[in-house]
């Protein structure tokens, strides 16, 4: 258990989430194991463990810029902060905001929500198998956090509604923000003979998208076009672990291998019956992409809250086409709007949701493209916030 908690800590450390020693994991067994015995949080985080009967706990002091953004969104948003990304919508809901650094607080709060702001800031959040759990959560609401407060401040400069303190609080982020990159890994050639080598490219092309960054936690998805079979990544599967975690599902549907297929495959296969040259999918949630396909400039907009399901619209970002869209294949589901937009682009944003980027040979090609994209729409924002005076 020690091992398992040292390396979820050294993850939320290599993505730029936490200090060395401010992240704080504890599992129970038959005793409570902890990453950091000496961490002045644990007596309040082992006491909240334990009232949750959880098997995992994370109690996370942010690194910058997120620990400057909860910060203010604290101020904003005492009681509870809602963001508008689609992986908020889906699985988080709502970050409650607990009063107190307390376990009673910590605790209550997370029998409601997956997750909790504490001051300090902090953020808590328990796995009910392991740590793993824990880890996502965290990911995921730093994510969130830092969309709501990029997207609030575009719409309040729009609306001439910033504050002295919200100017500040965006500059000391922004200085705390790594460069765009601009180099770009060297991945596998195509075209691929054989369903083992389109494995290794997609175990590959997985692996870079979480390096650079352009996913949240290692949330996202990868296909591959081979014939009419498509190599997808399973549901729930970590990009950058994606060994054994991949499916091969003919586009007949004659196999039940997309039982267990990521919940995008219908929009996967629809994208390649729209555009025949392509041969590879790579779906990832960069931040900037996100952040710019939040972005309204209609004052009153009726659609306002629930645009992510039919914006009407047409919207580009960082020189790319924004669509509406649910995960899934109801009436509103992405794979509906999706393959349209990329019958004759090669990059898409599904609004609040990510980016998808395809490539004719290989991932090469799509993963310049996702890249390249929210390297755009990055600095699309702040034009955007230099037009508007802010």
């Amino acid at each position: 258990m020690d091992r398992i908690l040292k390396s979820f800590a050294a993850r939320l450390e290599a993505a730029g989430l936490a200090e060395p020693g401010d992240a704080l994991l504890l599992g129970q067994d038959d005793a409570v194991a902890c990453n950091e015995p000496g961490h002045p949080d644990r007596g309040v985080a082992e006491a909240a463990l334990r009232a949750l009967q959880a098997s995992a706990l994370a109690c996370v002091r942010p690194a910058e810029p997120y620990r400057t953004i909860l910060d203010f969104l604290l101020t904003r948003h005492p009681e509870i902060i809602t963001p508008g990304d689609c992986e908020t919508r889906l699985f988080l809901h709502d970050l409650p905001v607990a009063r107190e650094f307390s376990a009673e607080a910590m605790a209550g709060a997370l029998r409601r929500r997956k997750g909790v702001v504490l001051p300090g800031p902090r953020l808590a959040a328990p796995g009910s198998v392991g740590p793993e759990q824990a880890f996502v959560t965290v990911s995921s609401m730093c994510f969130a956090a830092f969309v709501l407060f990029f997207e609030e401040y575009l719409d309040d400069l729009r609306h001439g509604r910033t504050t002295p303190e919200q100017r500040e609080a965006l500059a000391r982020a922004v200085s705390h923000l790594p460069g765009a990159r601009a180099d770009r890994p060297i991945l596998a050639r195509g075209p691929f003979q054989d369903a083992a080598q389109a494995r290794r490219a997609m175990l590959e092309a997985g692996r870079a998208t979480v390096a650079f960054g352009l996913v949240d936690s290692y949330f996202g998805n990868i296909s591959c076009r081979l014939g009419e079979v498509v190599h997808i990544s399973q549901t729930g599967s970590s990009l950058d672990e994606l060994a054994g975690c991949i499916d091969a599902c003919p586009l007949d549907g004659s196999s039940c291998a997309g039982l267990t297929a990521s919940s995008e495959l219908a929009a996967h296969a629809g994208i390649y019956a729209a555009d025949p040259t392509a041969a590879c999918i790579l779906h990832g949630h960069p931040r900037f992409a996100v952040i710019l396909s939040l972005d309204c400039d209609l004052p009153d907009c009726p659609d306002r809250g629930r645009c992510h399901l039919d914006c009407p619209r047409p919207r580009r970002a960082g020189g790319a086409p924004v669509v509406p869209g649910e995960v899934g294949t109801g009436p509103r589901g992405l794979c509906h709007t999706l393959p349209p937009a990329l019958a004759s682009e090669r990059a898409a944003i599904v609004l609040g949701h990510g980016l998808f980027a395809t490539g004719r040979t290989d991932f090469n090609e799509a993963f310049a493209h996702l890249a390249d994209t929210e390297n755009a729409c990055r600095e699309e924002y702040f034009r955007r916030v230099r037009d508007l005076g802010g």
